[in-house]
Formats: C-alpha cells, sequence, structure tokens
C-alpha cells in the first residue's frame, strides 16, 4: 500500500549531507515493512538487522562504536564483504543504546554508509538515553498510521481523490453523490484507522466494515499494554502509563476534553503523573494538542503551561476502545463520543502532514479546536462532527482577531462565506 513516507526515504537517500535515518512510530504502523521495501526495490542488496532477534549481532556494538569494527564484526558473523554502496537497516535499535551512539561516527565516517535505524519504543528510548546522545549527527522522522488520502489509495479511490483535491483548491461544492460516497468512505476510516493491517483487512472483506475483524485492534492494544512495561523507572510508573492511556477516550468525551490528571485516578497530580504522560507521547501511543495564551505568530512562543489535550494516535483504535459501532457515528446518530472521535481523525490528519497542534480557549464564549500556521497567516479551525453549521466561537474570534480567513471542517460540502471556508471531513488531507 502507498505511503507518502516512502518520498521522505528517497529525499533522504538523495541528500549529498545525508545523516544516518532514525524512524519512529508505534508498533506495526509499518516501519519494517516500508523500509525494507524502499531498500529491496532501490538497491537489491543490503543488510537487514534485528537487535531484538539477533544477539549475536548486538554484541558487535557493544564492544565498539566504531565504523570499521562494526563492518568488520559484520562481514565476519554474515561471511560476506560490506561496503558503503550497501545500506545497512537496523531494526529494533531501541535495544542497544551503543547502536544508537555509534551513528555519530557513521555520520562523521568519510565511507558515506546510508544507515537507517528504526524501533516501536524508539521515541521512549531518546528521550531517555543514557550515554551521550548523538546530538545533531541523526535525521529522526516520525512514520504515523495511513492517513485518509493513502486509505483512498488503498482503496483504489485515485479519482475521488484527485476530486477532492480539485474541490479544495477551488471550493466548488462536489456533485452531491460524490459528496455522499466519500463521506461513506470517511465513516468507514472513523472505525478502521490506519493501522496498515486493519487497512489491509477492511480491503480483503470487499470494504465492508461489518466484516471488518476487530481482533486486529484488539491484537495492536494487548500489544500495546504490554509495550508500556518496557523502559519504564518501575512497574508503578508503567502502571500510571496504562491507567492515562486507559482514561483518554473517557476524558475526550467530556464537555471540555482538556486532559485531567484527577480523571485518570481520584486525587492524582501533575506531578506524579507527568512523566508517565511524556513516555506516552514519546512512545507515539498518544498525541498531545498544546492550549495557545494567544493566537499570535511565532505559536511556539505562546504555548501556555497549563493546558493540553491527549488523543490517540490511530482514530479506529479510539473507535475500538470506545466500542463504537458503524451507526454510532453517522450524522442523524446522537453519541456522547462521536465528537471526540472526529476531533482525533482532524487531528492525526493535521499531525500526518506535519502541521502545528495548537488550540485556544480564552473563554468560556470562545473555544477554537484547532490554531495552525499556513505559512503566511495564523488561522482558526473549527471541528464539527455533523452538518450543522452554527459556529459561534468562531465568529467571536473573527470578530476579535480579524484572520483572512477561518476553516469549518464538518460534514457539510466545500463553501465559503463570511470569510469562513468549509472543508468537508473527508477532505483535512488537503490543508
Amino acid at each position: 500500500m502507498f505511503r507518502h513516507f516512502i518520498n521522505e526515504l528517497k529525499a533522504w537517500d538523495l541528500d549529498n549531507e545525508r545523516k544516518p535515518l532514525l524512524i519512529t512510530g508505534v508498533r506495526q504502523v509499518g516501519k519494517t515493512y516500508i523500509v525494507n521495501k524502499y531498500l529491496k526495490d532501490t538497491y537489491g542488496d543490503y543488510i537487514y538487522i534485528n537487535l531484538e532477534k539477533q544477539d549475536d549481532v548486538a554484541s558487535i556494538f557493544e564492544e565498539s562504536t566504531d565504523p570499521d569494527r562494526i563492518i568488520r564484526g559484520l562481514e565476519q558473523l554474515f561471511g560476506r564483504s560490506i561496503d558503503s554502496g550497501i545500506p545497512l537497516f537496523i531494526d529494533e535499535i531501541q535495544r542497544s543504546e551503543r547502536a544508537i551512539t555509534s551513528l555519530k561516527y557513521f555520520c562523521e565516517d568519510k565511507k558515506d554508509f546510508r544507515v537507517i535505524g528504526a524501533g516501536s519504543l524508539l521515541g521512549v528510548k531518546l528521550s531517555r538515553f543514557n550515554s551521550s546522545f548523538p546530538v545533531g549527527k541523526v535525521d529522526i522522522r516520525s512514520l504515523h498510521p495511513m492517513s485518509f488520502d493513502e486509505f483512498l489509495i488503498a482503496c483504489g479511490e485515485e479519482r475521488l481523490l484527485e476530486g477532492i483535491r480539485d474541490a479544495y483548491l477551488s471550493y466548488v461544492p462536489l456533485p452531491g453523490g460524490v459528496h455522499e460516497k466519500a463521506l461513506r468512505i470517511y465513516h468507514d476510516y472513523l472505525m478502521i484507522g490506519g493501522m496498515p493491517e486493519a487497512v489491509l483487512n477492511y480491503i480483503q472483506n470487499q470494504k465492508k466494515v461489518v466484516l471488518f475483524n476487530d481482533s486486529i485492534h484488539e491484537n495492536l492494544q494487548l500489544a500495546y499494554l504490554a509495550d508500556m512495561t518496557k523502559y519504564t523507572t518501575s512497574a508503578a510508573e508503567g502502571v500510571k502509563i496504562t491507567e492515562i492511556y486507559a482514561s483518554i477516550p473517557r476524558q475526550l468525551a467530556k464537555p471540555n476534553p482538556k486532559f485531567k490528571y484527577n480523571e485518570v485516578r481520584p486525587r492524582a497530580n501533575k506531578r506524579d503523573f507527568t512523566a508517565p504522560l511524556d513516555w506516552l507521547i514519546a512512545s507515539g501511543l498518544v498525541i498531545s494538542v498544546k492550549k495557545l495564551d494567544a493566537p499570535l505568530s511565532p505559536l511556539k512562543g505562546y504555548i501556555s503551561e497549563s493546558g493540553e489535550k491527549i488523543y490517540v494516535s490511530d482514530v479506529g483504535l479510539l473507535s475500538t476502545m470506545c466500542g463504537l459501532k458503524y451507526r454510532d457515528l453517522l450524522p442523524q446518530t446522537d453519541n456522547v463520543y462521536k465528537g471526540a472521535v472526529v476531533e482525533n481523525y482532524v487531528v492525526e490528519e493535521f499531525m500526518a502532514k506535519g502541521k502545528n497542534l495548537n488550540y485556544f480557549k480564552p473563554s468560556e464564549s470562545m473555544e477554537i479546536d484547532l490554531i495552525y500556521d499556513d505559512g503566511k497567516d495564523i488561522i482558526p479551525v473549527e471541528i464539527k462532527s455533523g452538518r450543522h453549521k452554527r459556529s459561534t466561537s468562531l465568529k467571536n474570534y473573527i470578530d476579535k482577531y480579524s484572520p483572512p480567513y477561518a476553516l469549518r471542517i464538518s460534514e457539510r460540502n466545500f463553501g465559503e462565506a463570511d470569510g469562513i471556508r468549509s472543508v468537508p471531513l473527508y477532505a483535512v488531507w488537503c490543508i
């Protein structure tokens, strides 16, 4: 299945000042598959190492961080010659700090080896690195679950994708039948999500949600829960990480979905739960959207010290965690979790496209779901789960801050009126 990340690999590979590459991302998001596919298609011959399964290879990195000695050890172990034209892919690299440290020396080595490292808990390991981390000597990228446009391509809907893109650029509504078809596929995506195994199962089952194998999401959650005991400072921290993760659906379903520690556990406080929350963010299992004190440029300068919303990495997993059925997410259904799932979906789409993630709530009469910098201006974004268009907060924001335009994301078709651009939920990837 097509992933945009393949283009990032190509750009990295062709960069004359290329550094070793580290790829983070949750378990089973497709890191190993996409790197192996790229190296096989581009080079044919390459070295694949899995430090979780190959202790003999791991010992080579433990004994030395010098590239010459590492390559010589690999040649002796694999019984073959390895020159700089043969890429080196180190999977589950988080298992060895020495392997990560060696990337600094591969970066400085004149032989210019192409080295890629990946790992499902690599982000956690990097945030808690005990040795000398190779700052400035590695290129760190994240692989996210499949975005909705990748989902459309996987479903063979390239023409629909092109039509959505054209309508977004012109803000001319799609024909009614096409609009409804796009919404149907979008509703499917809310249930399936973007984990490759889930998408493949959906396609193999004739793209019918009722035939989707729910155990895929359930098994992923079990794997994630098992991961939550790794790279923790104590068993107690592992328990706290699990508690935070389990609390996210009910926190998102609140009228005010701001993350609250006492919703995790009665009388819980920030001091005891900050490190476990940071673990989840670093792992990629959750996404943090920070509150802004003011919608001004640069946005990073106005991030509030208090207030963030926490979302799940994959909307399909969230729907399963909430116990939702397909009908629960339809426009005519009133469901306490529907708004949370739709917001989670939009946040994921922004995250996948590398957009900043902030929200703005200066008062009870104004709450803007997302604020982003489009390269020229600060743009407010309102997210609605249905087709109603009343936007009191957005109107108040426009009256006070006069943005060049605002975005309303909902199930309504494309359009523009009174400075508000209507973007259908299936077109968030265009933004």
